[in-house]
């Protein structure tokens, strides 16, 4: 049945595709966070104020907890010209644009802020561009911080010895298994969705995320230990169809890209006051905060930028990096 809904979703919107800006123009919002999280109760807003600025010619829905699929199948939804924006980190771009991988590699920044300067760059720019051009594939920013990635496990990790042997659920994305295994791990790739199940009947021994979204699907349950190993600041940006987003005019263009990233910058303050608040609910509940050196594991995924050939890219965002350090 969900597959059915799924199916007729997509064929909903890749009809709008065809109408352009005109009246109810369908457009989705797809994100695998649940609807309390920080990131979808931002996209709801910006849903109101574009159909608002809009008179209702783009009618936005939202679609929480990958209701539209996984994030790498509504990329491909995208790339058939499918009217949604999908949340994602850069590491589900790198298969298209290799660069954009460096956005998601591990200890690239000291904090989640110098994103803006990244962006704001110019080798990110033409990234972008390159993308949209080769892939059909438009990113309309990259402002969501979603957290810092933190490993939860049923046993505790101290130490990268810790994780040998441990199948931890990783993005599926070059970069993201990458990073895990150079960590010690063994890097198991999932949908978010299915990951309290897969721990919950022993398919995996840990977890990697951010404090948001883990406590989003009650991780702590199904963990209950808590290593802050800060190996990658997680900002995403919305991807949608570069071909749909050429057919809208021009003000509507301009409406979409000021409201989504105005509530990129929403969801990213709140991600950042609830990411303690649910810190202190998860410690209430029985999670155990085990004491780690993150110097270590940063140690251990020195070569993940020669592995994936991310060392030129590194080092052309690095003057802007640098510039934006706290």
């Amino acid at each position: 049945m969900f597959n059915i809904k799924m199916i007729g979703i997509a064929a909903t919107l890749l009809a709008a595709t065809a109408t352009g800006a005109t009246a109810e123009t369908k457009f989705a919002l797809s994100t695998s966070q649940n609807s309390t999280d920080p990131l979808a109760m931002a996209m709801e807003a910006a849903a109101a104020r574009i159909e608002d600025r809009t008179k209702g010619e783009i009618d936005v829905t939202v679609y929480p907890s990958s209701q539209l699929g996984s994030d790498n199948d509504v990329l491909e939804q995208i790339r058939n010209g499918a009217a949604i924006a999908v949340l994602v980190d850069a590491g589900r771009l790198a298969p298209f644009k290799k660069e954009l991988g460096i956005l998601s590699a591990p200890y690239l920044v000291d904090d989640w802020t110098q994103y803006a300067a990244i962006t704001k760059s110019e080798p990110y720019k033409a990234w972008v561009e390159e993308l949209a051009a080769s892939s059909g594939l438009r990113l309309l920013n990259y402002n969501w911080f979603q957290g810092t990635r933190q490993m939860f496990s049923k046993n505790p990790v101290t130490k990268p010895e810790d994780l040998k042997g441990v199948r931890v659920r990783t993005i599926d994305a070059p970069g993201w298994l990458a990073t895990v295994n150079a960590m010690g791990a063994t890097a198991v790739p999932m949908a978010w969705s299915e990951v309290y199940s897969a721990l919950q009947l022993g398919a995996l021994d840990g977890a990697e995320a951010q404090l948001t979204g883990a406590y989003g699907i009650k991780l702590h349950e199904v963990t209950g230990n808590l290593a802050f190993t800060n190996h990658v600041q997680l900002v995403t940006g919305l991807t949608t169809s570069e071909e749909w987003f050429k057919s809208l005019s021009p003000e509507h263009q301009s409406i979409l890209v000021e409201e989504l990233e105005r509530a990129g910058n929403e969801a990213s303050a709140a991600t950042v006051a609830k990411g303690k608040e649910v810190l202190d609910e998860m410690k209430a509940g029985g999670m155990v905060v085990n004491d780690v050196n993150p110097e270590d594991f940063k140690a251990l995924t020195a070569g993940v930028y020669a592995e994936l050939g991310l060392e030129e890219a590194r080092a052309a965002l690095q003057p802007a990096i640098d510039a934006a350090k706290p």
